[in-house]
């Protein structure tokens, strides 16, 4: 069944049901659309369908920060009121406010 409606928002702290790690939502694909090279990479056991919003977010982890691509079922809301460190957040949000990161938008 293709889900068409994203669960989660531009600036919205989530994090992942399976691993260690949380991040802001900076873009959305409707369903996925990275390389089948990602996609084969993932244990077979494991793989999210293809046919669900997939999520962009500047994530972080207790070692690092990186760029992570996750399928929505792979995602829950964090309701923790923590901040998310990641060192390019302010390239895309706003103060961390209430739970979540106005998106900042630049005016040319």
């Amino acid at each position: 069944m293709f889900k068409s409606r994203a669960k989660y928002a531009l600036g919205q702290v989530v994090r992942h049901r399976k691993h260690p790690f949380r991040g802001v939502v900076f873009d959305v694909d409707a369903m996925f659309s990275n390389t089948d090279e990602w996609y084969e990479a993932i244990p077979e056991e494991s793989r999210p369908v293809k046919e669900q919003p997939f999520y962009h977010l500047l994530a972080e982890n207790d070692q690092s920060y990186y760029v992570a691509y996750v399928s929505e079922q792979n995602l829950i809301a964090d309701y923790s009121g923590e901040p998310v460190d990641h060192p390019d957040l302010p390239e895309f949000f706003g103060e961390f406010d209430d739970g979540h990161y106005p998106l900042f938008v630049q005016m040319n």
